[in-house]
């Protein structure tokens, strides 16, 4: 698993650039690693890449409330 200090994050197309509300994710390969965008020397949280799969499909499939 790569070291989360030196991976390239990535930040939703659907964030403002305002800098509000976001997460940021990047691939550990092969896991997945997401960090809260206002605060990146923070925690991080890790998921195996078929959790995040069926995470990322249930999120599309408005099975969450998000609102």
């Amino acid at each position: 698993m790569k070291d989360v200090s030196a991976v390239q994050w990535r930040k939703s197309s659907h964030s403002g650039g305002d800098g509000g509300q976001c997460v940021e994710v990047a691939s550990l390969d092969p896991a997945i690693a997401v960090q809260d965008s206002k605060n990146p020397g923070g925690a991080k949280l890790t998921f195996d890449a078929a959790s995040w799969r069926a995470f990322v499909h249930r999120v599309k499939a408005s099975e969450y409330d998000l609102t």
